[in-house]
């Protein structure tokens, strides 16, 4: 077994797609030959401290794995100088770059912009979650292509969603967070009174309070405190159970790496509306759904009202789905390109 050390940053139980992928990681590479160590790394990551960096050399630097696994929420934004101390092979897991997200000031950016150039410049193998992600890192961070290898997140086989129907039942994922958009949901759906819908939105409320405050203030001021349930992050069980009486799936999101949660709503046949930001225009297959630019609270309204009020475009774009979502990657398939990567970097 080669063993491999996974650095993560936080909890690896947080309700996210990139935590996600990293459970189903130390789940499924053992299958692949892999004796994968998790390490959990201070939690303050992408925005670490001197102490939280002085935390993560106490934890990495007396390992010798034959590879380190370094998830890029604290890759990107862990300094030269502490990567070059790792003399052992690195890889990188890259989600989307760190400085694509929402919210941050325009010099915070510029920093993580340079801090994960600096430090993809040493990685021995970059993984990208998706074609999107490792085409931006070649463009924009100056990745050699050989370098990187693509593992989209995998789904498993879901029973095909039955929905509510009456009121139609909308489902938005994702921690709230300003890269997901829910306020420009929220502005979308407030001129929608007309129709008869409710929108359930699961992820935690934890990550960005501001911007929580806000979407729960412009529910209010909209009127829609009785049609827009803010539901928290939920049970892998309960969020299937959202999945299964779901109408129709709903993304407003700025950015996606790749967008697990649109995979998920493929793999149960939902048909979308969705915005194209990043990877997600790629991952949301034409016919599926209608794309509206992201940001664009006038294109999302129209897009929502003709999926709302249209049953035959919901069962066209439904059965779209469906089969799009058939053919997605298996979560053995994601480990296996990934084994493969870490082997290569470890030679």
């Amino acid at each position: 077994m080669l063993e491999v050390a996974f650095a993560v940053p936080g909890d690896l139980n947080t309700p996210t797609g990139g935590y996600a992928y990293a459970r189903k990681l130390l789940e499924r590479l053992p299958q692949e030959g892999l004796a994968l160590r998790a390490v959990a790394l201070p939690a303050a990551y992408p925005h670490p401290t001197d102490a939280d960096l002085a935390e993560t050399e106490r934890l990495l630097s007396p390992l010798r794995p034959a590879a380190f696994l370094i998830d890029g929420l604290a890759y990107g934004a862990m300094p030269v100088g502490l990567l070059q101390k790792l003399t052992i092979p690195m890889v990188a897991l890259v989600h989307h770059p760190l400085a694509f997200e929402s919210g941050l000031s325009p010099a915070r950016q510029r920093e993580l912009f340079a801090s994960e150039a600096a430090a993809l410049a040493l990685a021995r193998k970059v993984i990208a979650t998706s074609a999107t992600t490792a085409r931006l890192l070649v463009s924009d961070f100056g990745v050699p292509r050989e370098t990187i290898a693509t593992a989209e997140p995998g789904t498993e086989p879901a029973r095909r969603a039955s929905g509510t129907g009456s009121p139609l039942a909308l489902l938005a994922v994702g921690a709230l967070s300003p890269r997901k958009g829910y306020e420009i949901l929220v502005a979308a759906l407030k001129d929608l009174a007309d129709l008869d819908w409710r929108l359930t939105i699961a992820g935690s409320l934890e990550r960005a309070p501001e911007t929580v405050r806000a979407l729960r203030a412009a529910v209010a001021e909209g009127g829609l405190g009785g049609r827009i349930h803010l539901v928290g992050a939920v049970s892998e069980d309960a969020l299937d159970e959202l999945y299964e009486r779901a109408d129709v799936f709903v993304s407003a999101s700025l950015f996606e790496g790749y967008g697990m949660v649109l995979a998920e709503a493929l793999a149960r046949g939902l048909p979308l509306v969705a915005s194209t930001g990043g990877a997600a225009a790629e991952t949301m297959p034409d016919g599926a759904g209608l794309k509206v630019r992201p940001g664009d609270v006038a294109a999302l309204r129209e897009a929502l009202r003709r999926m709302i009020t249209d049953p035959a475009l919901r069962r066209a774009c439904a059965d779209r789905s469906w089969a799009a979502g058939q053919a997605l990657p298996r979560w053995s398939d994601t480990a296996r390109a990934v084994a493969a990567t870490i082997r290569e970097a470890a030679r």
